[in-house]
């Protein structure tokens, strides 16, 4: 399994190489979002705001209308719960190509319960005009530059930093309103996003081996969300679908894909594995995803609900699936 380090700031610096109209924007948080090496690199085109997100967000909408492409930094949550208004009529409401990047979402943050990004999507997604996206390996890091800068409008990038694993081909880069077919079974149909995909993958590794079939689809456009192979996915299996997401259930990929499901008129179960309506205490990545039930023993857990079974499955038998490395769980805690 390969793992890579400083992805984002490696990739930006490389892929801005050809495109002076795109411009980096900081809230003090440089080195902590990999901006420092374009920072470095084109210092013509980075702009540091200090702790000023609604400022930098305003600022964003003000270059966008100039027909430049601002690229907004900082964590999730600063985003979100600090710049709201700011988003909402200076870039959402005149539908401006300005791509915010919010890093450490959910339970990725050392920052404890002040900095966890639990409820974002929920809050940007009722944003019209709004696009959001998702990152859960280093192929989607790399690749979800092209995607963002593909839409005409502003884009949310829920992003990775740190170690970050290559669960997916390198050839096969993060496509704008595609999810990603993993497997395909006829028992149970899996949607995860983010991080969850990886906790998902390993579950489904252990499961496969217990005679249960999947289709698991790897979730990085969270809005829109109308990729036809995953709608039939909703409906293609025996027991049900089965959400699982590193976000709240109110609002985030378990919402979205009910929403669409009563649409649709698509009738079979729904079970959602995410964070449940409560806020968390601070810890450790590995440490909360247990706590929380969003790791691979929470999914096996909630498939031997859904099929009346027990199977048994170890923390070791988990260890031991094959392509993917326990790097949650390994990866030394970042400072901020």
């Amino acid at each position: 399994m390969e793992i890579l380090s400083k992805l984002h700031a490696k990739n930006l610096v490389q892929w801005a190489i050809d495109k002076p109209d795109v411009l980096v924007l900081s809230a003090d948080l440089t080195s902590s979002t990999e901006i420092d090496l374009f920072r470095d690199a084109y210092p013509d085109r980075f702009i540091s705001f200090g702790v000023a997100e609604q400022n930098m967000m305003s600022f964003a909408g003000g270059l966008a209308r100039e027909g430049f492409f601002p690229f907004v930094h900082t964590f999730a949550v600063f985003i979100y719960r600090r710049a709201y208004d700011q988003i909402a009529m200076s870039i959402s409401y005149p539908n401006l190509p300005v791509r915010m990047f919010g890093f450490l979402p959910g339970v990725t943050t050392p920052g404890g319960a002040t900095h966890q990004a639990i409820e974002d999507i929920s809050i940007m997604r009722s944003l019209p005009n709004m696009t959001i996206l998702e990152c859960g390996d280093a192929t989607d890091v790399e690749t979800v530059l092209d995607a963002a800068h593909s839409v005409n409008g502003p884009v949310y990038i829920r992003m990775l930093r740190g170690e970050i694993p290559r669960l997916f081909d390198k050839s096969e880069p993060m496509i704008f309103g595609k999810a990603r077919l993993l497997s395909r079974g006829s028992d149970i149909t899996i949607l995860s996003s983010g991080i969850c995909t990886e906790e998902a993958m390993r579950a489904v590794e252990a499961l496969k081996k217990k005679g249960i079939s999947f289709t698991h689809l790897h979730i990085s456009t969270l809005k829109p969300f109308d990729d036809n192979a995953m709608l039939e996915a909703l409906s293609a299996n025996k027991y049900g679908v089965i959400t699982m997401e590193n976000h709240t259930i109110i609002g985030g990929l378990g919402t979205i894909a009910a929403e669409k499901m009563a649409e649709i008129g698509i009738s079979n179960k729904l079970f959602r594995i995410g964070i449940k309506d409560a806020y968390l205490h601070g810890a450790g990545r590995e440490y909360l995803m247990k706590e929380y039930e969003i790791d691979a023993s929470a999914l096996i857990r909630r498939v031997e609900d859904i099929t009346d079974s027990r199977f048994n499955i170890t923390e070791d038998d988990l260890k031991k699936a094959h392509h993917i490395t326990p790097m949650h769980s390994d990866a030394k805690a970042e400072a901020l």
